[in-house]
């Protein structure tokens, strides 16, 4: 593999940190936490101790001032350990993010010490039943009332859902104005009005709580308004690659990981007298995997020293999104095989990589979406050749 040259000695010392608190922390429960259908809630107090919460939020407001590879380091390992139930990322690099970018100051100081701290649990809320990848087609409403918004609507498929103390609510303040007429919201669980629904009962990461929420009425004053309202569109799509960079990066490591164990099992597993890693078909299918991840490790390694300087745009993380989830699936699907029935076992990580894989083509927007995307650039301007 290609030595990567992204990590000072100070983000290794990090990287062995979060493995030390993953190995005492998270593995041991994670089976349990699958069963239950989410973590414990005592998880993010501990993790927001350990550094695990919010690493690069300025050290003013709780966090550690630190770069965006701290928060690569924690999605990375946490692939690598198949911990696919704690929503840090929602949490650290999304609703954090949009606080600590477009947050006020009354709104940064109270939000995010308790989130480093992993005393307040964020949320993101914009999928909806009628509207995924189309943001624009949501229909919560927030109406202005004096010096209130009052919330109704629904949000669905919401990470962190049953543990959520805040939500970053897209909603729509002007009907009529489109793109343009939605607003993002600060929305405390603890409104009179909110209400979770169910923890859906998902294919896969049945360790993350995902969960319908309703908005029946809810009033919040107009200083939870995050930004400017009818500026949410906009606010969105500035850190959809951000989110998308975070899905590569764990797609890739994933499917690296998958590699890795089918190497071990097809070491140790014989049949027809000779252990199943001798047989050509075996070679050539993990040589062509290697080969693929080697070199979408370096186009999503090269998308992160674009992000750390700011000049990663919404096509190349599009790009790097749509190639490593759908590497990732592929990845896992024919490493199964080489297990034979014990990778349809659950208690082989490799069954679990397979179930957990399939939405990672669709969070974050489709694959076709991020088809959409890419083919609109190559239309909208000079290709070059």
């Amino acid at each position: 593999m290609i030595p990567r040259t992204l990590f000072l000695p100070e983000h290794e010392q990090f990287r062995d940190s979060v493995r030390r608190f993953i190995q005492k922390e998270i593995a041991p429960y994670h089976e349990s936490w699958e069963e239950q259908g989410l973590v414990d809630r005592e998880l993010w107090r501990k993790a927001g101790r350990a550094g695990l919460l919010c690493p690069n939020v300025p050290e003013q407001y709780g966090g550690h001032g630190a770069d965006y590879l701290f928060n690569v380091i924690i999605t990375e390992e946490l692939a690598n350990a198949g911990a696919t139930g704690p929503g840090f990322a929602v949490h650290s690099d999304m609703v954090a993010t949009y606080i600590a970018t477009f947050g006020t100051e009354a709104q940064k100081t109270h939000w995010l010490p308790k989130m480093a701290s992993g005393e307040a649990v964020g949320a993101l809320g914009l999928t909806e039943p009628g509207a995924g990848s189309d943001l624009k087609g949501i229909r919560t409403r927030a109406t202005r009332e004096g010096d209130e918004y009052v919330i109704s609507g629904q949000k669905v498929y919401i990470s962190n859902g049953q543990h959520c103390d805040l939500v970053v609510l897209a909603c729509k303040t002007d009907p009529d104005a489109a793109a343009k007429g939605m607003s993002f919201i600060l929305v405390e669980a603890n409104r009179p009005g909110f209400r979770r629904g169910r923890n859906l009962k998902k294919i896969g990461m049945h360790a993350q709580d995902t969960s319908e929420l309703f908005f029946e009425n809810v009033r919040v004053p107009t200083s939870n308004l995050l930004g400017q309202e009818g500026a949410a569109f906009v606010m969105a799509m500035s850190k959809l690659a951000e989110e998308r960079l975070s899905i590569a990066v764990s797609a890739i490591t994933v499917a690296q990981r998958a590699v890795a164990l089918a190497i071990d099992y097809t070491r140790q597993r014989k049949a027809f007298g000779k252990t199943v890693s001798d047989f050509q078909n075996t070679q050539f299918k993990l040589a062509e995997l290697h080969a693929e991840i080697m070199a979408k490790r370096v186009l999503v390694d090269r998308c992160i020293e674009l992000h750390l300087s700011r000049q990663l745009d919404a096509v190349d993380a599009a790009a790097a999104k749509m190639l490593c989830t759908e590497l990732q699936c592929r990845a896992a699907d024919e490493c199964l095989q080489f297990f034979g029935g014990y990778g349809y076992m659950l208690e082989y990580p490799i069954a679990r990589i397979y179930i957990d894989s399939r939405v990672r083509r669709i969070v974050g927007g489709t694959s076709e979406v991020m088809r959409q995307i890419i083919g609109r650039s190559l239309f909208s301007e000079h290709y070059s050749r």
